[in-house]
C-alpha cells in the first residue's frame, strides 16, 4: 500500500441507501417531480452525470414506498438486471429497488469512488447471489474495500483520468465513426447492385422463389433442457456471422424435433431472425443437416434453380429487404414479425447466369468490409484494455507516483 493511503470499507466512507417503487396503480404517486431511475435507465445513458429519468415521482410517492431521496453527486448504481451500470446524479433523485445509492462521505470524492467502482464491475457482479438473476446485496456492497489517498490526491488521479479519458473517448469516436462509414459503403455497394431495373431482373415475393419442401414456417417452440448427444438446435442468439458457428449449438431430443419436422434443415438454408433481433440472417452448410431451428427463426430453402443461397444472403441484408421486415416488425418487450409478412418480402431477383456473375463481386466487397472491421474493432478493444490498465495503475497509486 502506498505511503499515506488506507483501506477502508466502501461502508465505512460513504452511506449505502436502498431503493424502491410506489405502487403503480396509484396515480398520485407518479407524475411528480421528483426523478426517478432504473438499471433500464442507467444502461442507456452516454455520459457518466443523469440529472433527467424518463419516469419522476410525487412527494407522496416517496413516502409510501422505500424509495429514498439520494443526494446530487451521489453515485447510482445497479445492483439487479444487471450490476455494475453506474452515473452520477447532479440533482436528488430516488430509484426503484434494483440499485443503490451511495453517498460519500467527506475523505471520498465522488469521482474517485466512481472510477474506483467502474474498475471494480467484475467483483461487484462476483459479489451479487441468486439463481434466476444476480442482486448485489448492501451488505455485500458495504464489505467492498477501497484504497483511500489523500483527498488532494484523490483529486489529482480524477484530474489525470479524465484527461486520459478524454482522449480514449474521442478516439473511440473516431472508430466507430470509421465502422459506421464502413457499413454505409458496404450498404451502398449493395444497393448499387439490387436497385438494377430492366431485362433479366424480376420482384418476386418470397414463396416463388423457394424449394418445393420449403414451407417457411417457425421453428421449435420449447426446445427444452440440454439434451446429451442430441440433435443441434439453432437460435436466434447464433445467428451472429454469415455462417452459423457449429460450436456451443443447443442440442435437444431428437424426438422433440420430429414434432417439427417442417424446420428441419436440409443443410443448405438461409436462417432468418423472426423474433427479438429481427431481420438478422446467417447461413449453414451440409453439417447441420438433420438438425432444427428454434420458434424464432424461419428456415429459407431457395430453389437451386431460381436463387443462389449465398445471392439470397446478400439480398437480406441489403436495405431492399431489411427496410420492408422493419416496417412488419412489432412488439415492446420481443419485437417479432409475423409470418405472414415474412410470406409478402419482395426480392429482385436477375437470372442465375447474372446472379453467378454478381456473386464474385459481393464476396470481395464483403470479405473486405469485414477485414476492415475486424480491424477497427480490434482497436476499440485496445482502448477499452488501455483503459482498464490506466484504472489499475490509478488505484495502485502509480499514476501520481511514476517512480
Amino acid at each position: 500500500m502506498k505511503e499515506g493511503w488506507k483501506i477502508k470499507t466502501l461502508g465505512e466512507v460513504s452511506d449505502v441507501l436502498n431503493g424502491g417503487t410506489p405502487k403503480t396503480k396509484v396515480k398520485e404517486y407518479w407524475g411528480g417531480n421528483i426523478n426517478w431511475i432504473t438499471p433500464k435507465d442507467l444502461g442507456k445513458l452516454e455520459q457518466i452525470y443523469v440529472s433527467e429519468t424518463p419516469r419522476k415521482i410525487t412527494d407522496l410517492g416517496l413516502q409510501k414506498s422505500s424509495a429514498k431521496l439520494f443526494v446530487e453527486n451521489s453515485i447510482i448504481l445497479s445492483t439487479r438486471a444487471p450490476i455494475g451500470h453506474l452515473a452520477i446524479n447532479l440533482v436528488p433523485m430516488a430509484t426503484n429497488q434494483g440499485c443503490r445509492g451511495i453517498v460519500p462521505n467527506s475523505e471520498l470524492e465522488v469521482h474517485y469512488l466512481f472510477y474506483f467502482l467502474k474498475l471494480n464491475v467484475k467483483l461487484l457482479n462476483d459479489l451479487g447471489t441468486g439463481t434466476t438473476f444476480k442482486e448485489l446485496s448492501t451488505r455485500s456492497l458495504e464489505s467492498v474495500e477501497v484504497p483511500i489517498p489523500p483527498l488532494a490526491e484523490q483529486k489529482q488521479i480524477v484530474k489525470l483520468l479524465d484527461q486520459a479519458f478524454e482522449a480514449i473517448d474521442q478516439a473511440k469516436a473516431n472508430i466507430e465513426k470509421n465502422i459506421a462509414n464502413a457499413k454505409e459503403l458496404f450498404q451502398s455497394k449493395l444497393n448499387d447492385v439490387f436497385s438494377q431495373e430492366g431485362a433479366g431482373w424480376e420482384e418476386k415475393i418470397l414463396p416463388d422463389l423457394v424449394s418445393k419442401s420449403c414451407t417457411l414456417s417457425y421453428g421449435v417452440v420449447q426446445p427444452g433442457d440440454e439434451y446429451e448427444n442430441g440433435l443441434p438446435i439453432v437460435r436466434p442468439t447464433d445467428l451472429k456471422n454469415t455462417y452459423v458457428n457449429l460450436d456451443n449449438l443447443k442440442r435437444i431430443d431428437p424426438d422433440k424435433s420430429k414434432s417439427y419436422s417442417k424446420t428441419i434443415l436440409k443443410g443448405n438454408e438461409l436462417l432468418l431472425c423472426v423474433r427479438g433481433d429481427t431481420g438478422v440472417v446467417s447461413l449453414i452448410t451440409d453439417e447441420l443437416n438433420g438438425a432444427n431451428v428454434t420458434r424464432g427463426i424461419v428456415p429459407i430453402l431457395f430453389d437451386e434453380n431460381l436463387v443462389r443461397v449465398k445471392f439470397g444472403y446478400f439480398q437480406f441484408i441489403s436495405e431492399l429487404i431489411q427496410k420492408q421486415i422493419k416496417a412488419k416488425t412489432y412488439g415492446a418487450a420481443l419485437m417479432q414479425i409475423n409470418i405472414r409478412d415474412v410470406r409478402q418480402l419482395k426480392l429482385n431477383i436477375p437470372s442465375i447466369e447474372v446472379q453467378d456473375k454478381l456473386l464474385p463481386i459481393l464476396d470481395e466487397v464483403l470479405n473486405k468490409t469485414e477485414l476492415l472491421l475486424h480491424s477497427y474493432t480490434n482497436k476499440l478493444t485496445s482502448l477499452e484494455e488501455f483503459k482498464k490498465s490506466i484504472l489499475q495503475k490509478a488505484f495502485s497509486g502509480e499514476l501520481t507516483n511514476p517512480n
